[in-house]
């Protein structure tokens, strides 16, 4: 099986444009990570694009991209040619949406959400009221705009549509006019930053591992510097956690994640990744076993299989 992988941010879409360095880091170690696994599985092949300013990727079989060429034919051509493709992508201005719409028109079998699932989960409001909606407990997510006046902080004011930390800024109270166009507000809620990493697939939703997350912050701006994969025990409540929130996102596909903040009164999701996280790059060792061997596309009859029961997970530190 040939399997195409493509993350953007190191796969060539910037190639026209400086890097975005604050990526980078993250970028890499989920598709060094991916490939990684995949070509541990038998019989399957992988083949990957760089910017041709990046190192190759270890593994693989990765073709350069040079400014000036166009990364989408390339991409589309590389797609047609696979028998199935993993992108990886940040929501951004629809990046990841754009990018996995592109690739079903050469390839029948790509590792993503369905199209609306896709286009929800660019807006973390959306995602945010689908979630309240089915009793999920979310921190309260507003647009800018419907701030009412004399909302007193700390709050977090980040891009509806944004991807890790790029342009989340903590406020004590309410900056002055004016404000990001695709920009909302969050209280900064009290309690412990973590994620599920999450197995996907056919309306089902299985947590592989809960990790702690490690957020810091300078001049008033967050920054993510990385998260201890399986360092918090996995109990039931979030165990319930996941499979609800699989239920009311039952297109989310492959191996997504799920920001949340544990409280005092249990867990409060923050935001909904529909996509490989950098959660990943950790999660093999943590598990103690290939994740990738229960995604259907990569079984022979295609069958979702039910999870084993697997020993805790080992915390593993991967810091970006």
């Amino acid at each position: 099986m040939l399997v195409f992988v493509c993350e953007t941010v190191t796969g060539g879409d910037f190639a026209d444009i400086d890097l975005p360095t604050s990526l980078i880091a993250e970028g890499t170690l989920m598709r060094d990570a991916l490939i990684g696994d995949l070509e541990d599985l038998p019989g399957v092949r992988v083949v990957t694009t760089h910017d041709a300013r990046l190192p190759a990727p270890p593994r693989g079989t990765s073709r350069p991209i040079h400014a000036g060429e166009d990364r989408r034919a390339i991409w589309a051509d590389l797609a047609g040619e696979a028998h199935c493709v993993w992108p990886v992508a940040p929501e951004t201005d629809g990046i990841l949406q754009n990018f996995v719409a592109l690739l079903r028109t050469r390839c029948r079998r790509v590792v993503a959400a369905d199209a609306e699932t896709l286009e929800l989960c660019t807006s973390k409001t959306r995602v945010a009221e689908v979630l309240r909606r089915a009793g999920i407990a979310v921190v309260p997510t507003l647009r800018i705009e419907d701030v009412p006046p004399g909302t007193e902080g700390p709050f977090i004011i980040k891009p509806d549509d944004g991807a890790g930390a790029v342009d989340v800024k903590l406020f004590e109270r309410m900056p002055a006019p004016p404000y990001p166009a695709n920009g909302l507000l969050q209280p900064l809620v009290e309690g412990e930053p973590a994620s599920l990493s999450l197995l996907c697939q056919e309306g089902r939703a299985h947590v592989l591992a809960a990790n702690r997350q490690v957020i810091g912050r300078i001049d008033g701006r967050l920054h993510f510097d990385g998260v201890t994969v399986g360092g918090i025990a996995l109990d039931d409540g979030l165990r319930e956690l996941g499979r609800r929130v699989g239920e009311a996102l039952p297109g989310l596909h492959g191996i997504c994640g799920i920001d949340y903040i544990e409280t005092a009164y249990g867990p409060v999701v923050v935001e909904v990744n529909a996509r490989l996280t950098t959660s990943y790059a950790g999660l093999r060792a943590a598990l103690g076993v290939n994740p990738m061997a229960f995604v259907a596309e990569f079984i022979r009859d295609g069958a979702v299989p039910d999870l084993p029961h697997m020993p805790p997970a080992l915390p593993v530190e991967v810091r970006v």
